[in-house]
């Protein structure tokens, strides 16, 4: 009966593995280095699970708040996938004090080949220690982009 049970997880479990896949993408700049990654799920909806990524922002101070973020699982807003686009919405805010800081990452791809997706990346970086003119504007780094999944 043991042996039944645990031939019936192995099969289930190949089952769920085969269920699911990845999208990543990356980018080495002159302004930003960024990965992102997540695993995908095949089934309705598609979500997403173990999303992480690092973020660095060149042109900021070393030691500076705002030069380096971890994304995590809970970092990532929105997304789409289908074999035509990939999106990504990615948001996270640093604290410092009692003032906020933040940076939000969108992706937005095309796909170029199966698998393979295209496109820009626009990062908006807001620093409330700069916002001099209590504006609330981010600062706005753009570039070309380029993902996967699978």
């Amino acid at each position: 009966m043991r042996t039944i049970i645990c031939a019936i997880a192995l099969l289930l479990s190949a089952a769920a593995a085969s269920a699911s896949g990845g999208v990543w993408c990356s980018v080495d700049d002159k302004a930003v280095q960024f990965e992102v990654g997540a695993g995908v799920t095949r089934g309705v909806g598609g979500p997403t699970f173990n999303f992480r990524g690092d973020l660095e922002i060149l042109g900021r101070p070393e030691g500076d708040s705002l030069r380096k973020t971890v994304f995590e699982d809970s970092d990532l807003t929105q997304y789409w996938l289908d074999d035509k686009e990939l999106r990504l919405n990615v948001y996270h805010e640093h604290q410092l004090g009692d003032k906020f800081n933040s940076v939000e990452l969108t992706i937005l791809t095309k796909t170029s080949d199966e698998g393979v997706y295209d496109g820009r990346y626009t990062l908006a970086v807001y620093d409330n220690a700069a916002d001099t003119e209590q504006d609330g504007k981010p600062k706005e780094l753009t570039g070309k982009v380029s993902c996967g999944a699978e």
